[in-house]
């Protein structure tokens, strides 16, 4: 099978991480599937990672079969969006977290301080709440995402 240009720069272009890492997956499906060898998946594999060029990629995938490794396809703007997303969720649920506990701290460091009272003790509690809401809202949407992109 000849090496098949579209997936990757053409002739002596650099090559990415990103092809590389595509390169090491198709090599990874490859050898799941048991196209490849323990022994031939690690070659190809440290070949991959020291390739410079599309057209060196491409020649470590030329005699496999391009349906066996559908992750060799460009990745779509899907897929990027996909873990843009997950990132973002992660962090902000981070975030909120750790600002509710502070807040949280500040309401009971407040409440048990004589003589203090009030807003000093509601309006940090109230912020606490609001950021537990956003975690428990973040998680929920962040498994929506999951099930939408399955």
């Amino acid at each position: 099978m000849s090496t098949d240009s579209r997936t990757f720069p053409p002739g002596d272009l650099r090559a990415s991480d990103g092809d590389r890492d595509r390169a090491l997956s198709a090599l990874s499906e490859a050898y799941q599937v048991g196209r490849i060898t323990a022994d031939e998946f690690d070659y190809r594999s440290m070949q991959a990672l020291r390739a410079r060029t599309g057209k060196e990629l491409a020649a470590l995938l030329a005699d496999l079969p391009r349906d066996t490794n559908p992750v060799v396809a460009r990745p779509t703007a899907t897929a990027s969006r996909r873990r843009a997303d997950s990132y973002l969720v992660s962090r902000l649920t981070v975030g909120a977290s750790l600002t509710a506990i502070c807040f949280g701290g500040v309401a009971v460091t407040n409440a048990l301080r004589p003589g203090v009272g009030g807003s000093a003790v509601l309006a940090p509690a109230a912020v606490a709440m609001l950021c537990v809401v956003l975690v428990f809202v973040l998680q929920i949407c962040a498994r929506a995402n999951r099930a939408h992109y399955r």
